[in-house]
């Protein structure tokens, strides 16, 4: 398995999986807009995007969104969106897609890495927390929806 950063060249490939990811969140298949979006993102440098490799296999992506924080004065990492297929589950490619993460964040500068799931999502739960992430217990997250 091979963990790298996707470049436009890689759009189909990270499409797909995108487009799986939102369908996992109860999303509409949208390939075309899925594509448009994730087209977007890397041709503006809006995120960054791992790609899971096996072979010629793409089995997992991760879409990492910068930010800052006030607070520690330092850059920040959303962890966003991370995806694996289903027939390559429970084989450490989430994990390894962390590690990744964890990796690229450190080389950033970056104080943290942020994220969140669907409180269903239990599984993706216990892998966060054997990565070393913690449930947030002292802010509650807002969002406005427009």
């Amino acid at each position: 398995m091979n963990i790298r950063k996707a470049t436009l060249q890689d759009v189909k490939q990270a499409t797909d999986l995108f487009n799986q990811y939102r369908q996992f969140y109860k999303q509409a298949n949208d390939l075309s807009g899925a594509e448009a979006y994730i087209a977007e993102r890397l041709e503006k440098g809006d995120s960054v995007i791992f790609l899971a490799k096996d072979g010629d296999d793409c089995i997992g992506f991760m879409q990492l969104y910068p930010t800052f924080s006030s607070i520690g004065m330092k850059r920040a990492w959303i962890l966003n969106d991370l995806y694996v297929v289903e027939s390559a589950r429970k084989q450490g490619v989430g994990e390894r897609l962390l590690t990744a993460a964890e990796a690229f964040a450190k080389e950033t500068g970056a104080g943290s890495i942020a994220l969140s799931t669907a409180p269903d999502n239990e599984k993706a739960q216990r892998l966060y927390e054997r990565k070393g992430y913690e449930r947030d217990k002292q802010f509650y997250h807002y969002e406005l929806r427009l």
